[in-house]
């Protein structure tokens, strides 16, 4: 079997209905909208989440906290971590990225004391 002889199983796929193609299509004069209401108008329909005039679930549930866009990141790294250094061993940025105690580099390094 080549991949070009493949095909999906019958019945598995069917074809779009083609709409406000005239009469011959089986879809004529409404073209398969029924009569009038919203949905039949052109450009009709409701926004997504549009709950028919009830408050809306994205409204409804209550909303917490804050985002803060300003927010410094910084390279959070455990005091005990630096136990892996010699005594008297020069430790910066490059040194902690290359032993992969700091996953970004770049970042600003803050020691936490635990």
């Amino acid at each position: 079997m080549k991949i070009h002889e493949l095909s999906p199983a019958f019945g598995s796929v069917k074809e779009a209905k083609r709409i406000g193609r005239g009469h011959g299509s089986g879809n004529g004069k409404t073209a398969g909208k029924g009569h009038k209401g919203q949905k039949a108008r052109s450009g009709g329909g409701t926004r997504p989440g549009f709950e028919g005039g009830q408050m809306p679930l994205q409204r409804r549930v209550p909303k917490r906290g804050f985002n803060n866009i300003f927010a410094e990141e910084w390279a959070v790294i455990n005091l005990s971590a630096l136990e892996a250094f010699e005594d008297g061993a020069v430790v910066d940025a490059a040194v902690l990225s290359e032993k992969g105690i700091v996953k970004k580099a770049g970042l600003p390094i803050k020691v936490l004391a635990n």
